[in-house]
């Protein structure tokens, strides 16, 4: 029989590809399987791991972290593909969760990221948003390729969100023209606009600290920007402002249309080009994946649903998922063509015990899918037991 395990990570527990392991040591001892571990992302964290496993190589470089110290980011390179993870440049988890900088933090790590991918001579840039700490339309990041962001006596702004407020003039003539001949491929998740009610300070600035008045504050300072924008490039911007995503990651999905005209692409659909999962799935007989919570976001093309949609393309006969919980009724799980669902509830009801557990729980739960499938799939197409991995 053979075996593709692709899940997500457990968020706050376990990487995807500690999922992976954990689920196929319990199904090892169980099913005899070709299984080949298949970790994957939605195009935030882990997208860079994800790329790693599938062949990409690390590159390590210093940037400038969302609140002006120096961090340690890595990209993922291959065959002239760099993918950039924004978390890992300017994300939230980078700050101390009690000083947390709504009005000052910077997307500017992100862009210097790009830059490192340019100069390692890469000509298409997978940007996977998510996680982000920062408000500030992109600002940072264009600034990092060159950009001139200018207030009305012609200084140059300060970081962050809040100092949009003052910006007068953009002067776009020294941004990488390397920017030019590179096609740019964003993972866009969420479908907010810029501004306004459902925009990225209103829907996302409170995640990051802001209070009332400073969500108010920093949607202001997002509009000037996107106006003075429009002007420096000659274009009504209104269309990108309205854009589904434009309100990602603070706004860097904003940016990442109008400067650098990236292409949008769902997280799920750019993780599994990246690992090549709808060729890895064909001929398999059971396709595992997984997260730590399935609900009804999921259904809207999260991690295990997407995986279930090209697993069911390919032809694969049974699909089920690993989660820590799951409010999915057995018929959702089904229409979304999951044919079972294990949860860690089951086992460990506790869910700080779940959660500190999380690996030994799993292998249980590979151990008990095996036995599933022993009896539910035919296994005519047993093979050797062995373990391949990307």
């Amino acid at each position: 029989m053979r075996v593709v395990i692709a899940p997500d990570k457990f968020k706050g527990s376990l990487s995807a590809d500690g999922v992976a392991r954990a689920v196929a040591a319990g199904l090892d001892g169980v099913l005899p399987s070709a299984i080949d571990l298949v970790p994957m992302a939605d195009g935030g964290d882990g997208t860079v791991d994800a790329a790693l496993r599938a062949g990409f190589s690390a590159v390590h470089q210093a940037v400038t972290g969302p609140d002006g110290a120096t961090v340690e980011a890595t990209l993922a390179v291959g065959d002239g593909t760099a993918v950039v993870e924004l978390a890992t440049a300017s994300g939230l988890a980078l700050l101390p969760r009690d000083e947390l900088l709504p009005l000052t933090a910077s997307s500017r790590g992100t862009g210097e990221l790009i830059r490192a991918a340019l100069d390692a001579g890469c000509t298409r840039v997978v940007l996977g948003l998510g996680g982000s700490a920062c408000t500030d339309g992109g600002a940072g990041l264009i600034s990092a390729l060159g950009a001139e962001l200018l207030d009305a006596s012609g200084s140059t702004l300060p970081d962050g969100g809040a100092a949009l407020a003052d910006l007068d003039r953009i002067d776009l003539s020294g941004l990488d023209v390397r920017l030019r001949d590179t096609d740019v491929v964003v993972a866009l998740d969420v479908d907010n606009p810029l501004l306004g009610s459902t925009g990225a300070a209103y829907t996302f600035g409170p995640q990051k600290g802001a209070d009332p008045q400073q969500v108010a504050q920093l949607d202001a300072a997002l509009a000037n920007f996107a106006a003075v924008l429009g002007t420096a490039q000659g274009k009504d911007l209104q269309p990108v402002i309205d854009a589904p995503g434009a309100g990602a990651a603070g706004g860097v999905g904003f940016a990442a249309l109008a400067v650098l005209d990236a292409t949008p692409q769902t997280g799920l659909e750019l993780v599994a080009d990246l690992v090549g999962l709808a060729d890895r799935v064909l001929g398999a007989d059971l396709v595992i994946t997984g997260e730590g919570s399935l609900d009804q976001q999921s259904l809207s093309g999260k991690t295990p649903v997407g995986v279930a949609r090209i697993a069911r393309a390919a032809g694969v006969p049974a699909v089920v998922a690993v989660c820590g919980v799951s409010s999915l009724t057995d018929a959702e799980a089904r229409a979304s063509g999951i044919d079972a669902v294990w949860t860690l509830a089951d086992l460990e009801p506790d869910v700080a015990r779940s959660i500190a557990n999380a690996a030994p729980l799993l292998t249980q739960v590979g151990g008990k899918i095996g036995q599933w499938a022993r009896t539910e799939l035919s296994t005519t197409s047993t093979t050797e037991l062995t373990t391949e991995e990307a």
